[in-house]
């Protein structure tokens, strides 16, 4: 088993796998596991030969636990890096990565930023006040790594523009990251939805161009309190 290259999870203790079986592997000896976090190691290592790719999933998202191969294998792949890392070429090929990554993110703020805008479509009696809930959204959703519905892909930036929007009057105008929800199949979703609603109806008010005194609007002592932190 130990030629053959397989996709696993993890085992019931820290030298084992499970197979997409069920089956459990005991990690050949003379095997370590690299640890997710170095791409260019890990694309090597499976590369090179026989390899167990650990893989975790945590509701919905994958997460990777490193990848068991031969010692041997990975510290001659490390020394062969330690080489290619230490030139000049590297070096530049390095920089010139960020800062196309910089560029790349800078334009996707952005572009998520006057989705968040669109998706508001606020009343132009308040167009000072979605700028400002724009910007607040958008400063949480888009760091990279962050985790949020804005870096993911998998739907459209208007949608996820409109998502970020609720995620964040959730979490700054109601009482949710407070609230003791029961453990119960279905629950914390559908105290999602209600909150959702409420969002949605009061920023069609803002939509309408209603007048919305100030005591009246978690929206605005939400954006009067983020930006009364210290940076």
């Amino acid at each position: 088993m130990s030629t053959e290259t397989l996709i696993a999870s993890p085992g019931p203790d820290e030298r084992s796998v499970r197979t997409t079986g069920g089956k459990v592997l005991r990690v050949p000896e003379g095997w370590v596991l690299v640890p997710p976090g170095d791409p260019g190691l890990t694309r090597r290592v499976k590369a090179a030969g026989p390899s167990w790719t650990v893989q975790q999933r945590r509701g919905r998202k994958l997460f990777s636990q490193g990848v068991w191969t031969a010692a041997e294998t990975v510290e001659r792949i490390k020394a062969e890096l330690i080489v290619e890392r230490s030139t000049e070429q590297h070096a530049k090929r390095k920089a010139a990565d960020a800062r196309r990554r910089d560029v790349a993110q800078t334009e996707y703020v952005e572009e998520f930023r006057s989705a968040v805008l669109a998706s508001l479509d606020f009343h132009p009696t308040y167009a000072e006040l979605a700028e400002r809930l724009a910007t607040a959204v958008t400063a949480h959703a888009t760091p990279v790594g962050s985790g949020t519905v804005a870096r993911t892909e998998r739907i459209p930036i208007e949608a996820r523009a409109e998502a970020a929007v609720i995620a964040w009057l959730r979490h700054q105008t109601t009482g949710y990251d407070s609230m003791v929800i029961p453990r119960v199949k279905g629950k914390r979703r559908e105290v999602r939805r209600m909150l959702a609603k409420r969002s949605q109806e009061m920023l069609q008010r803002y939509r309408r161009g209603e007048a919305v005194p100030v005591t009246e609007c978690p929206l605005r002592r939400a954006l009067d309190s983020s930006a009364a932190i210290p940076a």
